[in-house]
């Protein structure tokens, strides 16, 4: 007996829900590892970098340093679509919302890209330890993050099915596919 169309549809529009949620956040494992300093000078000019917007900030530059401690804590974490608790599992942007909100009481929107659009974004020459860096891992911009450690390292919640760790941002698909850099503290701190 044929599928009604509706059934059909709903068929279809679910498969491909699944499909995307599955591949929100994740990333291709790489070996390979590109020159050091070659994506130096790029990315705050495409981002639209605007001295006199408001920006989400912490109430005091030392609270980034606080988000890399507890960065550390999370590695080996369960990645989850949509998580917002290390006892649950974290996805990319809720390893940044919880974070934050740890050290700081704020909140951060649980969604990649819109973090990116309330968060200051910099120069690769300005990114230090507690600065969230975003990828393009899914054809649009900003659809991965993580949290900047310092040393050409980031913590981030891969994929599902995989934990949270530490990757090498001088690693050419982490190269590749950067898409921005961002500030949580403002310019000159």
């Amino acid at each position: 007996m044929p599928i009604p169309d509706t059934r059909r549809f709903a068929h279809c529009f679910l498969t491909t829900l699944v499909c995307a949620v599955l591949g929100a956040c994740s990333v291709a494992p790489t070996t390979h590892v590109s020159e050091p300093g070659s994506y130096s000078d790029m990315l705050a000019d495409d981002e639209r970098f605007s001295p006199s917007a408001t920006y989400f900030v912490l109430d005091e530059p030392a609270q980034r340093q606080e988000i890399v401690l507890r960065a550390f804590d999370l590695l080996g974490v369960d990645y989850r679509w949509g998580g917002g608790d290390p006892e649950s599992g974290l996805d990319c942007s809720g390893v940044a919302t919880y974070l934050v909100e740890q050290v700081s009481g704020r909140k951060l929107p649980h969604h990649a890209a819109t973090i990116a659009q309330v968060t200051r974004p910099i120069k690769r020459q300005e990114l230090s330890p507690g600065d969230l860096v975003f990828f393009n891992t899914l054809g649009r911009r900003h659809s991965h993050m993580g949290v900047y450690i310092g040393n050409d390292r980031f913590i981030h919640a891969p994929a599902p099915g995989q934990k949270i760790r530490i990757e090498r941002l001088d690693a050419r698909y982490y190269t590749e596919h950067l898409d921005g850099l961002h500030s949580l503290v403002r310019p000159g701190n």
